[in-house]
C-alpha cells in the first residue's frame, strides 16, 4: 500500500549527504533529485524514501510520534545502518536488538530530528 515516505529538512545539502552515505551502506541508490528534494529506493515499483524542503516554504519540523520504518534483509544490515547513522551525526533512539519474538530493530534520529527505525523480521 505505501508508495513512498517523506521527511522534511531545513538543510537539503546536509540531508542529501547524510542519506546518500547512510543508504550506500545497504545498496540503496538515489532515484530522483529535484530542486526541493531527493528520493532513494530500489525501484519505483517498491516503496521509496524521500527528504524534502516543505512545499509551503515554512521550516520543516519533526512530528511527535511520527517514525519511518525501513525493512531490511538481515540483522547485520540493521546493525550496520544504525552504526552508520550514528557515525554520520545521527542520534541514538534505541540500540539494535530483539523486540518481541520475531522482530529485530534499531532506532535513530537523522540530522533534522526525524525518527527512523531499521528493522528485520526474523
Amino acid at each position: 500500500m505505501i508508495g513512498y515516505t517523506t521527511v522534511g529538512t531545513n538543510d537539503l545539502p546536509r540531508a542529501l549527504a547524510f542519506y546518500d552515505a547512510l543508504f550506500s551502506e545497504i545498496g540503496i541508490k538515489q532515484l530522483m533529485q529535484y530542486e526541493r528534494g531527493v528520493s532513494w529506493g530500489e525501484s519505483y515499483e517498491k516503496p521509496t524514501f524521500a527528504v524534502m524542503k516543505p512545499f509551503d516554504g515554512k521550516p520543516a519540523s519533526v512530528g511527535n510520534g511520527v517514525m519511518i520504518g525501513l525493512g531490511l534483509k538481515s540483522q547485520d544490515q540493521v546493525n550496520t545502518l544504525h552504526a552508520k547513522a550514528l557515525t554520520l551525526g545521527g542520534r541514538d533512539e534505541g540500540a539494535p536488538g530483539p523486540r518481541g519474538d520475531n522482530f529485530y530493530g534499531a532506532y535513530f534520529r537523522d540530522l533534522d530530528g526525524n525518527k527512523i527505525a531499521a528493522f528485520y523480521v526474523v
